[in-house]
């Protein structure tokens, strides 16, 4: 075969040369172990969990190195794309810190090494793929689908590998006249990969996360370009990472397949092979056996889960890092008010069978994350959060701010704070009745208490009532109260016999709590009443004496 015919008749209109293309992509000037890599999501659907696990492992990788994270758009299948795909997962990205120094962006490319864009590097694809033809490595194939379908049929029936290959390889060793003869039929064409490998040979080959493999070597003459003239992603992304002078892979383990095939590629193309990072899917327990998250069964997959819920962007961060580095957790409880991003992330601590996916874990997190956070900025987040979700009680919080987040402040700051919160959802349920058109008039009392005792325990209560009373002596007349209807103040001996009082102080607390908050679990009442204003208090307290 002549290759440099072949080769000017597949691609008479690519001159440039691989040499030439190389020299307009030079190698980064980055510190030594300085981890180059990328996010290349293809816009093909919603944007999900694993989206965001990928991105941060390439984001911590890249970074912490010195390093340099990139997004590429791998936009080679038209008839999938899916509109807007592209700007979701670049908000997405960034809403949960995903930074990229280069790439992709709302408004084009920003970057030395682009296009970002797969579909607008054609020809660069073109001048790699004749320089394979030259080498004898690639080769034109007119199959047509009908011919395809009947090849896999056979195979299967002869239950044997489907693929082409071997003696179904039927255009790998064709004559220069018989492809001359079908181009001037105007009939289309792939072009494929010329395969050395065999299904007898193995070897080794190191994973970042799965550790020591054995790789069986490839064998099939897969499609490098389509059609179209369009690369599929293995070409595409051979030729790409070489040029963006990509060093590490990060990359779901459902591409182990192909690794075979891109190692060989790699090396046909005399391109050197970046580390690869495949990671495991996510899991979740169903009953006794875990298995893959699903995008039919599990609405947790996909990233509008959490923001419909109410997670705060850091608490789904910090929650990933707990699953994806079993160290986390330690280093959070040494270092509580660090930012996430100092702590040491390590590809090799991943699972390499994926990580499971735990809501409590993650409301656990949340709830954590949240309680640090400053009541200002708590109040926006929540604020933010109804503007979109529940714009009737956005009004209400909207209506006095400062009123909002003297609520978000009870409890918060100190070495232990309150925590109360893990969506911004709960925070309807969890402060409404500070708004008078949430608040329960009609709040039960526990039925085990005479409705006189408890309207004995409000009526004495406002007779001594004073908004002026510091915390500590608001509860010495709480306590003085209960034991002046009989109930205890000493907690200890309460639990030693409960028959001996008809209640304990908790018991007055509770009543003057369901009065004035309408529920037995609250905040601190007392910071609770000043928030209210004593008008306010006293007539709720009022209003529950005149129903009982």
């Amino acid at each position: 075969m002549d290759y440099q015919a072949l080769a000017q008749l597949l691609f008479p209109h690519v001159t440039e040369t691989p040499e030439e293309i190389e020299a307009r992509y030079p190698r980064r000037e980055l510190p030594e172990g300085a981890v180059v890599t990328r996010m290349a999501p293809s816009p093909t659907g919603f944007v999900h969990m694993g989206h965001l696990v990928q991105g941060l492992i390439a984001e911590r990788m890249a970074h912490q190195s010195g390093g340099v994270l990139f997004l590429r758009i791998e936009d080679t299948d038209a008839k999938r794309e899916v509109p807007g795909a592209v700007e979701a997962l670049i908000d997405a990205m960034k809403y949960y810190g995903i930074r990229f120094d280069e790439g992709a962006t709302m408004d084009g490319d920003n970057g030395l090494y682009g296009p970002y864009r797969q579909r607008q590097r054609a020809g660069i694809y073109h001048v790699f793929a004749k320089q394979l033809v030259l080498q004898g490595m690639a080769y034109p194939c007119f199959c047509t689908e009908d011919e395809l379908s009947a090849m896999r049929e056979e195979q299967e029936a002869n239950k044997e590998t489907t693929g082409y290959y071997g003696k179904y390889a039927k255009w790998r060793d064709r004559s220069l006249e018989d492809i001359q003869a079908e181009l001037n039929a105007g009939h289309s064409w792939v072009l494929r990969f010329r395969s050395t490998g065999s299904i007898e040979n193995q070897f080794k080959f190191d994973d970042l996360v799965k550790g020591k493999l054995t790789i069986t070597e490839n064998d099939v003459d897969h499609v490098l370009l389509k059609s179209d003239g369009i690369p599929t992603y293995h070409f595409a992304h051979a030729v790409d990472d070489e040029l963006m002078r990509t060093t590490h892979v990060v990359r779901g383990d459902e591409w182990l397949p192909s690794l075979p095939f891109h190692i060989q590629l790699f090396k046909a193309l005399g391109f050197k092979l970046p580390k690869y990072v495949h990671i495991g899917p996510l899991m979740k327990m169903d009953g006794n056996s875990k298995r893959k998250l699903s995008k039919r069964k599990d609405p947790e997959l996909a990233m509008m889960y959490y923001t419909g819920e109410g997670f705060p962007a850091e608490a789904v961060y910090e929650y990933l890092m707990t699953v994806l580095n079993s160290n986390f957790e330690d280093w959070r409880r040494a270092n509580p008010t660090d930012d996430a991003t100092t702590f040491k992330f390590s590809p090799k601590k991943l699972n390499p069978a994926g990580a499971l996916f735990d809501y409590a874990k993650l409301c656990d997190v949340s709830k954590n994350v949240i309680s640090v956070m400053p009541a200002e900025k708590v109040c926006n987040l929540v604020l933010e959060y109804t503007r979109e979700y529940d714009p009737e009680f956005y009004a209400e919080l909207s209506a006095d701010p400062e009123y909002a987040k003297a609520i978000f402040a009870i409890g918060r700051g100190g070495k232990k704070p309150r925590k109360d919160l893990a969506t911004w959802k709960e925070a309807k349920p969890y402060m409404s009745f500070f708004y008078d058109r949430y608040f329960d008039t009609e709040a039960a009392f526990p039925e085990q208490f005479a409705k006189e005792t408890i309207k004995a325990v409000l009526e004495g209560f406002l007779k001594t009532y004073d908004p002026a009373d510091d915390a500590t002596v608001w509860f010495d007349k709480v306590k003085a109260l209960g034991e002046s209807l009989g109930f205890t103040s000493n907690m200890k001996l309460y639990k030693q016999d409960p028959t001996a009082w008809p209640g304990s102080v908790a018991d007055i607390s509770t009543f003057l709590r369901i009065a004035v908050t309408g529920k037995s679990n609250s905040p601190d009442l007392y910071t609770v009443m000043g928030i209210l204003g004593a008008d306010r208090s006293r007539a709720r307290i009022q209003a529950a004496i005149d129903r009982l």
